[in-house]
């Protein structure tokens, strides 16, 4: 007689293997998640700074996001505030700060973390040129979600 099927033990070992598989994937998977969130900030930033430097050859200053014309993503809360799944933008009065603040939890990155960046008017004394430096800032483990994020941060003239 010909038995078919699958022995007891075979069994065992295929349920081991599939929950070590599991328990290293699933991790894996929710630092993915959180990444890919967490990805709309660099580019959110990286057009507020183009449109920065570009008003800032035109007056010579800088400007605030009507003046500028940047619109984060997201719905427009105020003229100064939007609002998407995942983050607030906002623009700090006076100083012109961009801010992204988490409204969700991303991994260790608590809601309400942030991410800045601050423009400083500068002057190359040599050639009297105006340009713009910008530092990043905010908690640093949530910046390491987003490592594009620092990198878009520069000083001296480009």
């Amino acid at each position: 007689m010909k038995k078919q099927g699958f022995t007891l033990i075979e069994l065992m070992v295929v349920i081991v293997i599939m929950g070590i598989l599991a328990a290293v994937a699933v991790p894996k998977l929710f630092g993915m998640i959180a990444k890919s969130k967490a990805s709309e900030v660099p580019t959110a930033a990286g057009t507020w700074i183009n449109l920065q430097d570009a008003y800032a050859v035109e007056a010579n200053a800088i400007g605030d996001w009507t003046q500028i014309g940047y619109s984060a993503p997201g719905v427009k809360q105020t003229s100064k505030e939007y609002k998407s799944q995942n983050f607030t933008y906002t623009n700090t009065d006076n100083t012109n700060v961009w801010t992204a603040t988490a409204e969700v939890v991303l991994n260790d990155c608590a809601k309400g973390k942030t991410w800045t960046m601050t423009p400083t008017v500068k002057t190359n004394e040599t050639t009297g040129k105006t340009y713009i430096e910008f530092a990043a800032g905010g908690d640093t483990y949530c910046r390491n979600l987003t490592p594009s994020f620092d990198k878009l941060a520069r000083t001296g003239e480009q």
